[in-house]
């Protein structure tokens, strides 16, 4: 995602002061690890793999239900791949 996001007065300063003393080369980076910190300090994402996953799926099942596909099971997907798994 891109977003593009205006600093002043006291925001700005707090991202020149993290620059200034080596804390992060440049206000993007200051501000992903204030964004780090925040998820720290308030425990939103725990299981971060999890979510990302989770976000991932409901994305897949939005656009196949827009598409009007439906799943299939573990068992039909692995069907064709049946000789490869026997030797396992």
């Amino acid at each position: 995602m891109r977003m593009t996001i205006s600093t002043d007065g006291f925001m700005n300063l707090v991202l020149e002061k993290a620059i200034s003393l080596g804390i992060a080369k440049t206000k993007n980076e200051a501000l992903r690890m204030g964004l780090l910190s925040f998820n720290k300090e308030y425990g939103l994402v725990k299981d971060v793999e999890m979510e990302l996953v989770a976000k991932k799926l409901e994305h897949e099942e939005r656009k196949m239900k827009e598409k009007g596909e439906k799943f299939i099971s573990a068992e039909e997907a692995l069907k064709p791949y049946k000789h490869l798994l026997d030797k396992i």
